[in-house]
């Protein structure tokens, strides 16, 4: 009888427990067989039909193995849109960048009125690219923005034409984004500088180096993670620039400003070239996963030596 009653007992535990540990994987399996369906599942269906002569409609009768791929790099519509992507994706990055790192400086000192001027910055972020688009095209537009209120207020020689070039019209497209995501970067790097262990800048001082010495020697090489999460956040909102090219300039004039999501949303479902439009897409992915896989490999290494 005394064996009966110290079994029973646990193994009503080992009930408990087993039921506690099933209920949270029982409550994840629809939103992970979701994401299996609707991400991986069509990933996968992509893949596939840029392997197939799919035009209108996805049409799996007739394969052209790569030939997609190789009608793709052939095209001059897409070698414009992957150039004006290092041209934008280069700017964007560095100058959002050098925004971000001097705009967290300047409130990392302690500044009268920072918890107002955090907002100001962060506040473009809550936008959408469309509304940011749409603002700077009217603001750039020279009939009713920039060059026409200089005009009215009687600097008749402005010029500011850029956004109606073609030689110019992709930085216009940097500016609005620059606009939009310096911010976000902004409060990046204010976290990690905010986390810098206080003890080693009060050496630095003690030794008698200056502030700035001690943000180029100490402080900007301890952010090292910082940069590289901030250059993996706008790599992936560079090379997935559509939205912001649509409102603006829908990728005129001309072909001046398309991009790779551009490119791909054209040919898909304006051009009826559904195969050729999954090849650019699936070489949007693969240069995303260039950028996301080495940094999870670099977070993964960091955390084992912790």
């Amino acid at each position: 009888m005394a064996d009966v009653t110290v079994i029973v007992p646990r193994r009503a535990s080992e009930r408990r427990l087993a039921i506690q540990e099933l209920i949270p994987k029982l409550v994840l399996a629809p939103s992970f067989a979701l994401i299996l369906l609707f991400v991986y599942g069509f990933i996968l269906f992509t893949i596939v039909l840029s392997f197939s002569g799919s035009k209108l409609l996805p049409d799996f009768s007739t394969w052209v193995g790569f030939g997609n791929y190789q009608r793709l790099f052939a095209h001059p519509n897409w070698i414009t849109a992957l150039k004006n992507l290092a041209i934008f994706a280069s700017l964007y990055i560095v100058i959002c960048s050098a925004l971000g790192l001097g705009l967290a400086i300047l409130l990392d000192q302690k500044i009268r009125g920072e918890g107002a001027l955090r907002p100001i910055y962060l506040y473009p972020m809550a936008l959408s690219f469309i509304v940011t688009g749409v603002a700077w095209k009217w603001f750039l537009d020279p009939g009713i923005g920039l060059e026409h209120v200089m005009h009215q207020w009687g600097w008749e020689s402005f010029s500011f034409r850029w956004i109606k070039e073609g030689k110019y019209a992709i930085y216009t497209i940097v500016i609005a984004a620059v606009w939009q995501s310096s911010g976000f970067v902004m409060a990046m790097f204010l976290a990690g500088l905010r986390g810098v262990d206080n003890e080693v800048i009060k050496a630095a001082q003690i030794d008698g180096a200056s502030t700035f010495t001690i943000y180029r020697r100490i402080i900007i090489p301890l952010m090292r993670p910082v940069f590289l999460s901030a250059f993996v956040v706008l790599a992936h909102l560079a090379i997935k620039s559509y939205d912001l090219v649509v409102a603006m300039t829908d990728g005129g004039p001309g072909t001046a400003t398309w991009t790779p999501a551009l490119f791909m949303q054209k040919f898909t479902f304006g051009r009826n070239e559904m195969g050729m439009g999954a090849s650019s897409a699936i070489i949007m992915m693969i240069m995303i996963f260039s950028i996301i896989i080495p940094y999870l490999y670099s977070e993964l290494r960091m955390g084992r030596r912790a």
